[in-house]
């Protein structure tokens, strides 16, 4: 068994594979750089997972169910620290990690995509590999995370390009910051009213709708461009953004905001760990 670990913007994404299988991911804070040091000198999985799971109730939640008592199992099935292959686009944290005594840490060069520039971030690589290994190129990648990226790939594995944006978050936390007197606003579970009247609304309108109308803008370009060409949406607010994109527009007709978009999208949350599984096998 492996530990894949994905050091994002804002948090530390986590799988457990045996062989090429993955059989659970989550999600945890940034550790303490004295907590990685312990793991470093660690003598059992148990001391591991103890601090990636330092409680039940976080042990409980994963992107693949309870993954409570198959940790167990593994704990006391396997005496000693696993190999972890890391991926970042966090300098300072990968740093930290470099202590731990079995760690691998896959770079750009090393993903199989083609024509990739220098200053591409391994996630949005990695994920691009995933996407068109499960689905085939040309595929689309939308990452819906701290930052909205969009990056492709046509049916020869090389890299057509992109682009990034501020995400969803990202842009509420900058107007409340940035200004002196509009407030931090938290992302509602159901699109808001187009026209708004009262402040707080009047900012995730904004932000929501012109975000979606983007995507929306981006897909229909990306199938102009190739027809038959997938598209894969990832990240933390996938769901959000998709359930925008499903919900009827709360304007006076009630029409449809983007039907056919939606039920042509695909939806994964693992498309970086599918990537760092092939790109290990591809160096094997």
């Amino acid at each position: 068994m492996w530990l894949a670990l994905m050091i994002g913007n804002s948090r530390l994404h986590w799988a457990y594979f045996t062989g090429d299988t993955l059989i659970y991911a989550w999600d945890t804070d940034y550790l303490p750089a004295d907590v990685i040091q312990r793991l470093s000198q660690s003598q059992t999985l148990k001391d591991l997972l103890l601090e990636i799971f330092p409680n039940d109730e976080a042990t409980g939640k994963a992107r693949h169910g309870n993954i409570e008592d198959s940790l167990k199992t593994l704990c006391s099935s396997v005496s000693s620290p696993p190999p972890i292959i890391l991926a970042s686009v966090v300098p300072s944290q990968t740093a930290l990690w470099q202590s731990y005594p079995n760690v691998r840490i896959l770079t750009l060069d090393q993903v199989p995509i083609k024509g990739i520039y220098p200053t591409l971030g391994i996630d949005r690589a990695l994920a691009l590999l995933g996407a068109g290994q499960n689905w085939g190129f040309p595929i689309l990648v939308i990452d819906a995370g701290t930052a909205l990226t969009f990056t492709g790939a046509d049916a020869n594995q090389h890299l057509v390009g992109g682009a990034i944006l501020p995400g969803l978050g990202l842009q509420l936390a900058t107007l409340a910051g940035k200004t002196g007197q509009l407030p931090t606003v938290e992302l509602p579970q159901q699109l808001p009213h187009r026209y708004a009247l009262n402040t707080k609304e009047a900012i995730q309108s904004g932000v929501i709708y012109t975000l979606v109308a983007g995507i929306k803008d981006f897909i229909e370009a990306w199938w102009r461009d190739f027809p038959q060409g997938n598209v894969v949406m990832t990240g933390g607010d996938r769901t959000l953004l998709v359930n925008y994109m499903r919900s009827p527009m709360k304007a006076p007709k009630g029409a449809s905001q983007f039907p056919e978009i939606v039920d042509s999208l695909n939806v994964e949350a693992n498309l970086i760990f599918w990537g760092m599984q092939k790109t290990l096998k591809n160096y094997e």
